[in-house]
């Protein structure tokens, strides 16, 4: 059995084999959607009459990953972060995407007095907490000197994923930055571009699939290029954008069905309550 396929980019974490069953265990997909708290989701994802309160609940029974929309806005509150945490089973993982204006103040001026604030509640989530989502919006184009001053005062126990959204950052010099870190590199697939590489930097992958519709078609493309790479050990956390109606979650639960297929496990039971439509 060979190892993943040599994707254009891909990169392999020094002194970590790629060879299947190499780590001794088989990859977790943690598969999910860009918030989840969508009443509208019901009756295709959500059973009906699914009360607020009970979103994150019944979308635990189905996923087992979500990507934080809100912490986005606001730092989330300790109460917050607890409910979160009980609501879900204890293999759950939650990505949380850092603050907006944390995080530009943390790449653009101080890093290291703005990471202690940033950072702070993040703690709480303790070993549920699978990635910090570190968006770079459009408007900022690569700066190595600002890269390399977040990624030195960044917490090594915290686990990092970056997003850049400017093309010029997606070159040699910043996957070699984010790799000697020890953060993972977000490929984003949008509607206007092309199926972005996948790149494996950090221990783990990190894919967000944000174009308006996957037919089966896509999602089959997406499990072969996936399968290779959680056989051979890699954690992925792969997230579909929101949408009005419930089909990205449906889609997550596909997504993860045609990988368990392909990795020779039996496909999910119990998601009679997400319509397939």
């Amino acid at each position: 059995m060979s190892g993943p396929a040599a994707e254009p980019g891909q990169t392999k974490e020094p002194g970590q084999s790629m060879e299947p069953g190499a780590a001794g265990r088989v990859g977790r997909l943690l598969v999910g959607t860009s918030g989840y708290a969508y009443a509208d989701w019901a009756p295709r994802f959500y059973p009906p009459g699914t009360r607020s309160a009970d979103l994150l609940r019944s979308y635990a029974e189905r996923l087992p990953a979500c990507e934080l929309n809100n912490t986005f806005y606001q730092q989330p509150k300790s109460d917050r972060i607890r409910a979160w945490l009980a609501a879900t089973p204890t293999d759950f993982r939650f990505v949380v995407k850092a603050q907006r204006g944390g995080s530009m103040a943390a790449l653009a001026a101080d890093p290291v007095g703005t990471l202690a604030w940033l950072i702070r509640p993040y703690g709480e989530f303790g070993e549920r907490l699978g990635s910090v989502l570190f968006r770079i919006p459009a408007n900022v184009r690569r700066d190595d000197t600002r890269l390399a001053g977040l990624l030195a005062a960044w917490p090594a126990d915290v686990p990092l994923t970056v997003e850049a959204q400017d093309p010029s950052w997606a070159v040699d010099e910043t996957f070699d930055a984010l790799r000697r870190a020890g953060a993972a590199w977000c490929a984003t697939d949008l509607d206007e571009g092309d199926e972005p590489p996948i790149r494996l930097i950090a221990p783990w992958l990190y894919l967000r699939l944000r174009r308006t519709s996957y037919d089966d078609a896509a999602l089959d493309t997406w499990a072969d290029r996936l399968e290779p790479f959680l056989a051979a050990g890699q954690d992925a956390f792969v997230f579909f954008r929101h949408d009005a109606d419930g089909k990205s979650a449906v889609n997550a639960v596909k997504l993860a069905d045609r990988i368990r297929a392909r990795l020779g496990a039996p496909a999910a039971t119990g998601m009679e309550a997400a319509r397939t439509s």
